[in-house]
C-alpha cells in the first residue's frame, strides 16, 4: 500500500525547527508517511525519511515576506501533490483555502495565539493594535473553519477554536525523552544559572539582569538567545547585575545542551502579558528534562505544574528581589536543588514528553484521513 503523502510548509520557521522538523515531522515519517516539508529560505536535505526542500525567496521586511513566501510555498506544495498538508503560519491561511480548493486536505499548526500575541507587539503602533487583533481573530477564523483540522500548541488556544470546528486537537511542545536523556546531568554544579530563548523586555529579561545585583550567592548567568530589538543590549548593558551576565548570543543544540548540563537552575519569569498566561513555555520543560530546578513567574497554570511536581520556585517576574531570594535558596541549599531537579525529570517522563503527544498527533492524522 502506497503511504500517504504529507507535506508541512513553514514560511517563517528555520527548516530545523524543533516543533515542526524534529517533532511533527519526524514522528510522522515515523509512523509510515511519506513526509516532505517545504521551508522558505532554508536548506534541502533528507534525514530520517524527511525530505526537506528549501526556497530561495529573497525579500526584506514583514511585508515582502508576507507578500512572496506564502506564494513561493504554494507554488512548490501543488508540485509536491501531497494528500494532507500541514502548515505551520497564519499568513499562508488565504494559500491554505486555495489547497481546499483543489480538494486537498488542510491541517493548520497553531502555534500561539495570534490575536492576544498581537496586543503586545513592540512594533505595531499602539493605536491600531486592538482593532488589528479584532480583525486577525476575524480572518483567522473564517479560513480556519475552511480547513479538515486544526492542531494547537495550547490548551486555551485549542477551546477558542473548538467554538467553530469540530476537528481541535492540542499538540504540546514537550521535551522528547531523546532529550531528557542527552542533557541530563545529576552531578555537581557549579555556580552558573541560565536563561535560554528569546531577549525581550516582556520575557523578563531586565528584572533577571537587575537580581544578579542583588543576589547574595557568587552565582553568574548564562543569557543565551537574540536581543529583540538590538537596541535592547544598550539598556541591558547598564542596568545594575550586566556585570554577572554571561552574554552568549545565539545557541545551537549542540551548546544549549552544554549550558543546561553546567548550570544548576534555569529561569522563566516572562511577564504576565495576555499572550502568555494561558501558554506553557517549553523552556521550563526543557529545564525539567535536563534535571535543574526551574525558577518561573507564579502565572496560576505554570504555579500549578511547579507546585505539584515540586520541581522549581514560582516568583513574581516583575519583582527582582523575589527573583534574586529563590536563586539564593537554590544556590545554598544543593541537596534541596537536586531533589528538585529529580523530581523535574520525573515528571518528563511520567506527564510531560512529546512520544505521548506524538501518539496524539498520528491518531489525529488518522482521524483526518478518515473524514
Amino acid at each position: 500500500m502506497t503511504p500517504l503523502k504529507i507535506c508541512h510548509i513553514t514560511t517563517v520557521h528555520p527548516a530545523r525547527d524543533t516543533r515542526i522538523f524534529y517533532k511533527e515531522s519526524k514522528s510522522l515519517a515515523a509512523a509510515g508517511f511519506k513526509v516532505t516539508l517545504i521551508a522558505v529560505n532554508g536548506e534541502s536535505f533528507i534525514e530520517d525519511e524527511v525530505e526537506v526542500i528549501g526556497i530561495a525567496c529573497n525579500y526584506s521586511g514583514r511585508v515582502q515576506r508576507f507578500l512572496k513566501a506564502s506564494k513561493a510555498a504554494f507554488r512548490l506544495a501543488l508540485e509536491v501533490d501531497a494528500d494532507i498538508y500541514h502548515f505551520h503560519d497564519p499568513e499562508f491561511l488565504p494559500w491554505a483555502a486555495k489547497l481546499i480548493r483543489r480538494g486537498k486536505k488542510v491541517i493548520y499548526d497553531v502555534h500561539e495565539d495570534l490575536p492576544r500575541q498581537m496586543l503586545s507587539k513592540y512594533w505595531i503602533p499602539l493605536i491600531i493594535r486592538k482593532p488589528g487583533s479584532k480583525l486577525i481573530e476575524a480572518l483567522e477564523k473564517y479560513y480556519s473553519s475552511k480547513m479538515s483540522g486544526i492542531v494547537t500548541a495550547t490548551t486555551f488556544i485549542r477551546d477558542r477554536f473548538l467554538r467553530f470546528h469540530k476537528m481541535v486537537i492540542e499538540i504540546q511542545n514537550f521535551p522528547t525523552l531523546k532529550l531528557l536523556e542527552e542533557t541530563q546531568s545529576l552531578g555537581e554544579k557549579g555556580n552558573e544559572l541560565c536563561y535560554i530563548g528569546g531577549i525581550t523586555k516582556v520575557r523578563g529579561i531586565s528584572e533577571l539582569v537587575k537580581s544578579m545585583s542583588i543576589v547574595k550567592s557568587d552565582v553568574r548567568l548564562n543569557l543565551a538567545g537574540k536581543i529583540d530589538p538590538h537596541e535592547y543590549r544598550s539598556e541591558l548593558n547598564h542596568t545594575p547585575g550586566w556585570e554577572k551576565v554571561n552574554e552568549l548570543g545565539f545557541a545551537n543544540r549542540k551548546q544549549v545542551k552544554e549550558i543546561l548540563q553546567r548550570s544548576f537552575a534555569g529561569l522563566a519569569t516572562l511577564h504576565p502579558i495576555i499572550n502568555y498566561v494561558d501558554a506553557l513555555p517549553v523552556k521550563m520543560f526543557e529545564y525539567m528534562a535536563a534535571g535543574i530546578p526551574v525558577i518561573v513567574s507564579d502565572i496560576p497554570l505554570w504555579k500549578q505544574i511547579i507546585t505539584d511536581n515540586d520541581c522549581g520556585i514560582a516568583v513574581d517576574p516583575l519583582n527582582p528581589e523575589q527573583i534574586a531570594e529563590a536563586i539564593d535558596y537554590l544556590s545554598e541549599n544543593p541537596g534541596k536543588t537536586k531533589e528538585k531537579g529529580q523530581n523535574g525529570i520525573k515528571a518528563i517522563r511520567e506527564k510531560f514528553n512529546w512520544e505521548l503527544e506524538e501518539k496524539k498527533l498520528v491518531g489525529f492524522y488518522k482521524s483526518v484521513v478518515a473524514q
